[in-house]
């Protein structure tokens, strides 16, 4: 039994939910979500809440029960309030450009990097440095980022590269002339 998958997910405010067979479906201004509920797990909406109950007691179903509890508190917080990441891009010459739903990245290779942004993904760049990307679905947004940061992962060194923002880069001590 799961601690997590016990406890009710509270509907927000602007968000509403409908259970359609093996889906719950969440509807705000923000966007629309659906989320695919497992075989032996029950569903229910009760006025302002969401119960996430185990129909039978076995290894898969117990694992899958605070997961599925987790995927729609997120859907239904992500509704209410999308989703931001935030990218910082730093070294000399090493900027990113809009041009519709794609961003063209310069991150010092002989070629720019052009990356099209996934169908429910915003992103935002801002003063060349800055990229901000926002959504209603935290795993679209949370893989869209880590897709853009692999491409030149900020380096121990010299520190450049693409970071989250807030991220502490720990730097090395280069080579040491005898």
């Amino acid at each position: 039994m799961s601690r997590i998958g016990k406890k009710p997910v509270e509907v927000l405010k602007g968000v509403t939910l409908s259970i359609e067979g093996a889906l719950i479906k969440g509807k705000s201004a923000a966007g629309e979500l659906a989320v695919r509920i497992p075989a032996g797990i029950a569903v229910k909406i009760e006025g302002n809440e969401i119960l996430i109950s185990a129909t039978r007691e076995d290894k898969v179903v117990n694992a899958m029960h605070g997961t599925t509890r987790s995927l729609i508190a997120n859907m239904v917080k992500g509704l209410a309030t999308p989703y931001v990441k935030e990218l910082e891009i730093q070294g000399v010459g090493f900027r990113a450009q809009q041009q519709g739903q794609k961003l063209v990245l310069a991150l010092g290779f002989s070629h720019p990097i052009n990356f099209e942004v996934p169908a429910g993904v915003v992103a935002k760049v801002s003063d060349g440095t800055t990229i901000t990307l926002t959504s209603v679905d935290k795993h679209l947004v949370g893989e869209t980022a880590a897709r853009i940061r692999s491409y030149f992962p900020a380096e121990p060194y010299k520190g450049k590269g693409v970071r989250y923002k807030g991220e502490h880069v720990r730097r090395k001590a280069g080579k040491a002339v005898a």
